[in-house]
């Protein structure tokens, strides 16, 4: 039998629900190393160098954000929460704190497979260093020539569209906060605007999307953020 080719940590207190998510894991060929507090996590992260890690919220020893941030100061290892809070407020905390994905327990299981196969995938290539084309649908973002063409049509984007493009593109997959938007797009000095960015969202969607009424790349996390998904291929320079 050949070597497991991707290791997760789970932290989680709850032992039916590692029980559960890591015989799913292990049926994909997965090494599963599990840990029921924020410092074993931590540890194990450290010690394993996992390929992902996931992560509830509610931990006996700390709060699992505070536990994101630690393990951010070192790793850019893909995190996915599973956590019984589904507040918005829990959501934004999170992510802002370093998360890449958050799913509600309860959850499905071929959900959450989908989101680990997704986030493999983007640390595969690398995350965002060296990026230089993205495709999704019938769009293609070549980010070193700054272009947008869809099919063979040129896209005229403005700059905060094409910032706002680009943002999403160097995390395909990933829930971007509306924090971290603005962060990346305005900068620090400007103040959280969300109605901004709804309407530069809807510009994009008019411009890229198929049905801009039911967009199915550039999709919203209700009261969260936004999130670019379909990525089909993404080339290094």
């Amino acid at each position: 039998m050949s070597e497991p080719t991707v290791t997760v940590v789970l932290i989680d207190d709850e032992r039916n629900l590692r029980r559960f998510v890591r015989a799913a894991l292990e049926a994909e060929g997965m090494a599963v190393f599990e840990a029921n507090t924020g410092l074993q996590g931590l540890a194990q992260a450290a010690t394993r160098r996992p390929d992902l890690v996931i992560a509830d919220l509610s931990l006996p020893d700390m709060d699992g954000t505070d536990m994101i941030r630690e393990l951010r100061a070192w790793s850019r290892v893909p995190v996915i929460v599973l956590s019984g809070r589904s507040r918005e407020e829990d959501k934004v905390k999170a992510l802002d704190a370093g998360a890449d994905d958050y799913l509600t327990k309860p959850f499905g299981l071929p959900e959450l497979m989908a989101r680990i196969r997704a986030h493999l995938r983007r640390q595969a290539r690398g995350g965002r260093s060296g990026l230089s084309q993205v495709r999704f649908g019938a769009v293609t973002l070549d980010l070193g020539a700054r272009r947008v063409m869809r099919g063979t049509v040129t896209v005229h984007l403005s700059p905060i569209e094409y910032r706002l493009l680009s943002a999403l593109a160097r995390h395909p997959g990933r829930v971007l906060t509306h924090h971290q938007l603005f962060q990346d797009v305005w900068g620090p000095a400007r103040a959280d605007n969300y109605h901004y960015l709804r309407i530069y969202m809807g510009h994009l969607r008019q411009k890229l999307e198929c049905d801009p009424a039911q967009p199915e790349h550039i999709v919203t996390e209700s009261g969260v953020g936004y999130r670019l998904i379909g990525v089909e291929d993404v080339h290094g320079e």
